[in-house]
């Protein structure tokens, strides 16, 4: 409605207007056990953050923090808020309380100054720059916002991202016609092996989101098919991904998959809670007879006697309708250990 929109657009004037945040101190120095952590996870060696001989080699006074990491040095930590002042949580808020309370990051572009180096301190401060909507996405109705974050180390910039996000509410989903809702009792969950499906509470579960790019796999769940993406060279990817070597709307190529693999790696995860489901649960990623690896529960099992290389096929959980009816039917895929005779 025009009145919603004209109260968004006030709201966020008043946060611009109010211009840049209070800047925030980074809660510790810049430091080389975090650069070391960074550069191992993300496989970086250039040799200027973890080698003092080589850094100075490089014209630097001594090993250097990857410029990438700035945002790195000012995070909050799992127990930290945001501050009053902060635009993000501002804007955030006002569109929440409209009723835009979905969200995607959609591109940040960043400018990085200079090298920082261990022992220096980081602030941060954001200010809103952009605020565009509402606008019409295959996501739904929604605005685009950007902030602007500075990280100065005393009076300098070092580095500067301007980080645009989509506010949506989410558009209502037809059910495909390919995948029908399974037949199920009123409240009943159901398994595609018979196993016992005691340990979920669906009215408290998060379901699945499809995207453009994953609605062939969600609906391939559905109809319980665990499909598989083929690359045009006939290569296939599991996660999917943009298929950029097709015309825009073309529908994705896929193989079905046998559902049989093993064990490549696997979590027994016991806390925090997860809403619907009963801890401890293991999470295991498998490797499929064909050659792609698949993330799901792995469950019917003791976590005990879980160990890489263990045979598992895919199972298909179908979950009820909302008893408010505005939730469909829906299914998930999970794995079971192989039956004698079906492993792989």
């Amino acid at each position: 409605m025009a009145s919603d929109a004209a109260a968004i657009i006030a709201a966020t004037d008043a946060v611009r207007a109010a211009g840049t945040s209070a800047p925030i101190s980074g809660r510790d120095p810049i430091n080389t056990p975090m650069i070391n952590n960074w550069t191992e996870a993300l496989g970086d060696t250039n040799p200027i953050y973890s080698d003092d001989a080589a850094a100075r080699a490089a014209g630097h006074d001594g090993v250097v923090a990857p410029p990438a990491m700035a945002q790195v040095w000012t995070m909050r930590g799992l127990g930290g808020v945001r501050a009053e002042d902060d635009p993000l949580g501002q804007v955030t808020e006002i569109l929440d309380q409209a009723g835009y309370s979905s969200v995607v990051a959609t591109n940040c572009d960043s400018t990085y100054h200079r090298y920082t180096s261990p022992g220096e301190h980081v602030t941060i401060e954001a200010a809103l720059t952009d605020v565009v909507g509402p606008k019409q996405t295959a996501l739904g109705e929604g605005w685009f916002f950007t902030t602007k974050n500075i990280w100065k180390v005393g009076d300098e910039v070092v580095a500067e991202m301007d980080f645009r996000i989509l506010k949506f509410r989410p558009a209502a989903k037809a059910r495909s016609a390919e995948a029908p809702a399974p037949e199920q009792a009123a409240g009943e969950v159901i398994s595609s092996l018979g196993s016992n499906t005691d340990d979920f509470e669906p009215a408290k579960m998060m379901r699945p989101t499809p995207t453009l790019d994953t609605l062939f796999f969600w609906d391939g769940v559905r109809a319980h098919e665990l499909r598989i993406q083929q690359r045009a060279d006939g290569s296939l990817q599991h996660p999917p991904v943009p298929a950029l070597w097709k015309p825009t709307g073309e529908t994705t190529d896929y193989v079905v998959s046998s559902g049989r693999g093993t064990v490549y790696s696997y979590v027994v995860h016991h806390a925090p809670q997860v809403p619907g489901r009963r801890v401890p649960f293991v999470i295991a990623l498998v490797e499929l007879d064909e050659g792609v690896r698949m993330l799901g529960e792995l469950r019917g099992v003791d976590p005990a006697q879980v160990e890489v290389g263990y045979p598992v096929q895919v199972e298909f959980i179908d979950f009820p309708a909302g008893e408010d009816g505005d939730t469909q039917a829906w299914t998930l895929y999970a794995w079971q250990p192989a039956k004698a005779g079906e492993q792989s």
